[in-house]
């Protein structure tokens, strides 16, 4: 008992059906926090900008396309 080659306890095996923590989706992040807005200060160049960067598009805006290469 106690060492490692039984294997018939509870828990000796790693990774082999024990119980799974599951995750809790992604946290709630402050978009108006200090380093957000340092962050959006950088990265856009409008009112606009800042919103659909943030997850909120202009109703009914013309989806961006790249640039024509010729």
């Amino acid at each position: 008992q106690g060492g490692k080659g039984s294997g018939k306890g509870k828990g000796s095996g790693k990774g082999k059906g024990g119980k799974k923590s599951k995750k809790k989706g992604s946290p709630e992040v402050d978009i108006l926090s200090p380093a957000a807005m340092l962050n959006i200060y950088y990265i856009a160049h409008n009112a606009a900008a800042c919103l659909e960067f943030r997850g909120f598009p202009w109703p009914d805006s013309p989806k961006k396309k790249g640039k024509k290469r010729t």
